[in-house]
C-alpha cells in the first residue's frame, strides 16, 4: 500500500484540473520523453481528463470551522460556488464549528453517509487527526484544507496557503520600498501568538528583512484577527513609536481596526502592507488614499481548488500538465503581493 493510502493497482489519475482546456497530461509527458514507444505514448495521451464536462457522479463532504471571520466565510462560499459549477457533484456541507468534538461528530456523520470524498478544514489539525484517519481507513479519501493534520496518513492530499511565504513576500515588498533609506524602521501587527501560522508569518517577515541591512524592526504587537483588537493594538503601537516607515499587518480583518486607529492619529508618514486579501483592503489599495499600499494574499480560493481535487479523486482523474499518474500529495499556494498596479486582477478573489 503506497503512502498515499491508495492501492498500487488503483486506476490512472492523469488529466486536466483547474481549467477548461481539454489538453491531456499525456501530451506533456510525450513531449518530454520522445524516445518512448509510440503505443505507450498514445495510451497516456488518452488518459481521462478532469475538465468541465460532466463525469461520474461524486458526493463530496465538506467540513470546516465556524465562519466567524471574513476569510473563513469566503472558504465556505468558494466551496459552494465551485461545487455548483459541476452538475454531477453533490456537496454535503456541515454547519461548521470551532468546537473540536462538534466538528468530529459532523465529520463522522459524513463518513456514515458514505460520501465519496471528504474535504476538511479542521478547527484544530492535531485534534482532528484521528477522524481524518478514520475516514481514510473507511476508504474515503480526504483533502486536508489549510490547517494540516498531525499525520500524513490522515489525508490523501493537503492544499493550503503559505504562511511563511506571506511574511517573506511582505518583508521583501517593504524592503524594496525602503531599500534606499538609511536607518529605516518597520513595525509588525501580528495575529494570535499561540498559533503556528502567526509564528511562521513573523519568521518569514524577519528572514526577508535580513536582506535589507538598512532596515530595523523596532516593534511588534500581537492582535487576535478581529477589528477591535486591530484598533486597540495599533493605537498602542502608534503611541509607542513616534516615527517609523512601514507597517506589516498580518490580517486584513484586524487591519480594518488598524486603519481606524491610524486615521484617528492623523499619521500618514509610513506605508502599510496587509495580509490575506480582503475586498476592503483591495478597494483601499485601488483608491490609493490611505497608508495601505499592498496586501499579501492567503487565497480563500483554495477551497474551490479543494473541490476540484475532490471531484478528480472521486472520478479517478488527476491534474493535467504533470507527468505523474496521481494528483500531488500536497499543494502550497503562492502568496502574491497585490498593489495598485495589479489590484484589478485580484479584486474578484477579495473576500468580505
Amino acid at each position: 500500500m503506497p503512502r498515499n493510502g491508495l492501492p498500487s493497482s488503483s486506476p490512472s489519475r492523469r488529466g486536466i484540473l483547474f481549467g477548461t482546456a481539454a489538453v491531456s497530461a499525456g501530451a506533456v509527458l510525450t513531449a518530454c520523453t520522445s524516445n518512448e514507444p509510440k503505443e505507450k505514448a498514445a495510451a497516456q495521451s488518452n488518459a481521462p481528463a478532469a475538465d468541465d464536462k460532466p463525469g461520474t457522479p461524486v458526493t463530496i463532504g465538506f467540513a470546516g470551522p465556524q465562519a466567524d471571520h471574513g476569510w473563513l466565510n469566503a472558504i465556505n462560499e468558494n466551496a459552494k460556488s465551485r461545487a455548483g459549477k459541476y452538475s454531477e457533484v453533490t456537496l454535503e456541507i456541515t454547519e461548521g464549528s470551532n468546537d473540536t468534538a462538534a466538528q468530529i461528530g459532523q465529520i463522522q456523520t459524513l463518513i456514515n453517509k458514505k460520501v465519496d470524498v471528504l474535504v476538511i478544514l479542521p478547527a484544530d489539525g492535531k485534534a482532528l487527526t484521528q477522524v481524518g484517519l478514520q475516514a481514510m481507513k473507511a476508504g474515503i479519501p480526504v483533502i486536508n484544507l489549510d490547517r494540516v493534520f498531525a499525520s500524513p496518513q490522515a489525508y490523501r492530499c493537503w492544499i493550503g496557503g503559505d504562511n511563511y511565504g506571506m511574511g517573506l513576500n511582505a518583508g521583501n515588498y517593504i524592503g524594496q520600498q525602503l531599500k534606499d533609506k538609511q536607518g529605516a524602521k518597520v513595525i509588525e501587527l501580528a495575529g494570535l501568538d499561540n498559533l503556528e501560522l502567526t509564528k511562521e508569518r513573523t519568521r518569514g517577515f524577519d528572514d526577508a528583512l535580513k536582506n535589507y541591512p538598512n532596515i530595523q524592526k523596532v516593534a511588534r504587537q500581537a492582535a487576535s484577527f478581529t477589528v477591535e483588537s486591530g484598533q486597540a493594538k495599533m493605537a498602542q503601537l502608534l503611541q509607542a513609536q513616534s516615527q517609523f516607515d512601514a507597517l506589516w499587518n498580518h490580517d486584513d480583518d484586524q487591519g480594518v481596526g488598524a486603519l481606524r486607529a491610524i486615521a484617528q492619529s492623523g499619521r500618514k508618514d509610513f506605508l502599510m502592507v496587509g495580509g490575506a486579501g480582503s475586498k476592503s483592503a483591495m478597494d483601499a489599495i485601488k483608491a490609493d488614499n490611505s497608508v495601505l499600499k499592498a496586501t499579501v494574499l492567503y487565497p480563500p480560493t483554495m477551497a474551490a481548488s479543494a473541490i476540484d481535487l475532490a471531484r478528480a479523486l472521486g472520478q479517478k482523474k488527476g491534474v493535467g500538465g504533470l507527468s505523474e499518474l496521481e494528483i500531488p500529495a500536497s499543494l502550497t499556494l503562492y502568496s502574491a503581493v497585490v498593489t495598485k498596479d495589479n489590484v484589478d486582477e485580484y479584486l474578484p478573489t477579495g473576500f468580505s
